[in-house]
């Protein structure tokens, strides 16, 4: 596992067929969310079929995966993040990359009992912490997800919940962080998804239409991402 002094961002899966080609990849939409808060440069590494490797940061993107399938490069890459929490390098988990630290650092992930969470949701925030730096006490993000950490790891701290899910924000160590919801994205991103998924959603009686008219920009994402450098990369 070498060490770079960039932003490692650790690929578990990609947008769905058209909408990278479109609206850029996960790593090209965290790049871009980022924007001027950091110019040090990223490693792209695919946990999929490559180890991992330390960087200034690790930031874990989503995937259409499930961490209960229990794949082999999942277990391999819940081995690695715990190497990496136990060094105290910053780590945020995106929705999946949020389950992968929850399930690695000994929680347990599941499908969601109450089902699919998507479009543009309201997140509550239930105390002050660095990484939600100047959010409101209610906000809004994007999600898009059927499983949920069901269990909490040790020591993980709930930071943000909403009536679906009660595990949105999770502090699991001092430097290592997850979020069920997608900072990343954007209004666009979201209704592409919506749009993308529009036959499996009617197959489960979910109103594409009215998830899609839902669907915003939500500053408080990219918010999220710019604090986590402010206040774990650049004090690293």
């Amino acid at each position: 596992m070498s060490a770079s002094n960039k932003i490692v961002i650790v690929v578990t899966g990609e947008p769905p067929e058209g909408i990278a080609a479109r609206l850029g990849d996960y790593p090209a939409m965290f790049e871009r969310a980022l924007g001027n808060a950091w110019t040090d440069g990223f490693d792209i590494v695919d946990a999929r079929c490559e180890s991992l490797r330390e960087g200034a940061a690790l930031i874990v993107t989503g995937s259409s995966s499930s961490v209960h399938e229990r794949e082999d490069w999942v277990l391999r890459a819940e081995g690695e993040l715990r190497h990496f929490v136990d060094r105290a390098v910053p780590i945020l988990g995106v929705c999946f990359g949020h389950q992968l630290l929850a399930q690695a650092l000994g929680g347990e992930v599941k499908p969601h009992p109450r089902g699919r969470e998507m479009s543009t949701v309201t997140v509550e925030r239930l105390e002050e912490d660095p990484l939600l730096e100047g959010l409101e006490p209610r906000f809004v993000a994007n999600a898009c997800h059927r499983d949920t950490v069901l269990e909490l790891p040790p020591n993980a701290r709930v930071l943000g919940r909403n009536e679906h899910d009660p595990h949105q924000v999770l502090r699991f160590a001092p430097r290592a962080y997850g979020v069920q919801f997608h900072p990343e994205w954007d209004g666009e991103m979201m209704r592409a998804i919506v749009e993308a998924r529009t036959e499996i959603l009617e197959a489960e009686g979910i109103d594409a239409g009215a998830l899609r008219a839902r669907a915003l920009d939500t500053p408080s994402g990219p918010r999220i991402l710019q604090n986590f450098v402010k206040h774990y990369v650049r004090s690293s």
